[in-house]
């Protein structure tokens, strides 16, 4: 993997982390459905000039429409839907769990439909940095409590790793900034199911809660998941959705930056366990490549 993938998906992380606390700004003024709806407004705005000035498809073949709009419904409109409602029910420390386990749901699909393969260290390596993300929930919430509504969280994890996965093959035919566009657009549509009193909503709403939700729509939507699409374009999937173990790890740094929260000890050595099981996973795939290599 390059050093300018690596920097991307170190970006994307610290972008996605940054989400969480700003998502809790924007809260403070919108509804959850109405945030969800106002996030991927501006998301879905931002690529019309990224695609037009770099004179890149502004549609997808007609073929292709039916996957980019099963694109949108995994990876924007069931995540993001099934999430609220879970988190409704399911304490932060459990959601934060079962969503992390994506990445190991991701590597179990990309065997199965992909025929990719991690070596056993990086298996290992990837139980590491699980663990270290369960230290983290534990840190945040003292303890995990599970109910049925953490089966909507289950739901976004399922929905995220098969967006990812089905994302693949479109690359052969699309930049993976035309692949997010679409799909953005796609997963939108049917928010607009959430339009009434949105307006009001955002009328009420004060300036922080709008340039929290205006960030989340720019950055953690339209320009990271631009990231994630070249990342997955370049580099295995189960190297990429590795790294998407450090997102607690940035979360909780951008937490005590924008909100004070201040990380307990159990949840800074959770962070410290999940980068070390990150750099396993990536040692053990160099290892591999270089058997690979040398008997050829």
């Amino acid at each position: 993997m390059t050093a300018g993938v690596v920097t991307a998906l170190l970006v994307l992380v610290s972008l996605w982390g940054s989400a969480f606390p700003m998502i809790k700004v924007g809260l403070d003024g919108l509804s959850p459905t109405h945030l969800t709806l106002l996030r991927h407004l501006v998301a879905s705005a931002c690529f019309l000039p990224v695609l037009t000035l770099r004179g890149l498809r502004l549609r997808p073949a007609l073929r292709d429409v039916p996957m980019f709009f099963v694109l949108g419904m995994l990876g924007f409109f069931i995540y993001q839907l099934a999430l609220v409602v879970g988190e409704q029910r399911v304490p932060a420390g459990a959601s934060s769990l079962i969503i992390a386990t994506a990445p190991a749901i991701t590597a179990v699909l990309a065997y199965l439909m992909l025929g990719e393969r991690m070596p056993a260290g990086a298996w290992l390596g990837s139980l590491l940095a699980l663990s270290g993300v369960t230290l983290i929930a534990l840190g945040a919430s003292g303890a995990l409590s599970f109910n049925p509504y953490a089966l909507f969280v289950l739901l976004s994890a399922l929905s995220t790793s098969f967006f990812t996965i089905f994302q693949r093959p479109l690359f052969a035919r699309y930049r993976p900034v035309e692949v997010v566009a679409f799909a953005t657009w796609a997963g939108t549509v049917p928010m607009l199911l959430f339009l009434p009193g949105f307006a009001g909503d955002v009328a009420g709403a004060g300036a922080a809660p709008l340039a929290a939700v205006a960030y989340i729509g720019v950055f953690p939507s339209a320009l990271a998941y631009s990231l994630y699409a070249m990342s997955l374009s370049k580099a295995p999937v189960t190297v990429v959705t590795t790294y998407l173990y450090l997102v607690p790890v940035s979360s909780l740094f951008f937490s005590w930056l924008v909100l004070g929260e201040i990380p307990s000890l159990l949840t800074v050595l959770g962070g410290l366990v999940a980068i070390v099981g990150i750099a396993l996973v990536n040692a053990a795939k160099q290892r591999a490549v270089r058997r690979a290599a040398a008997h050829t």
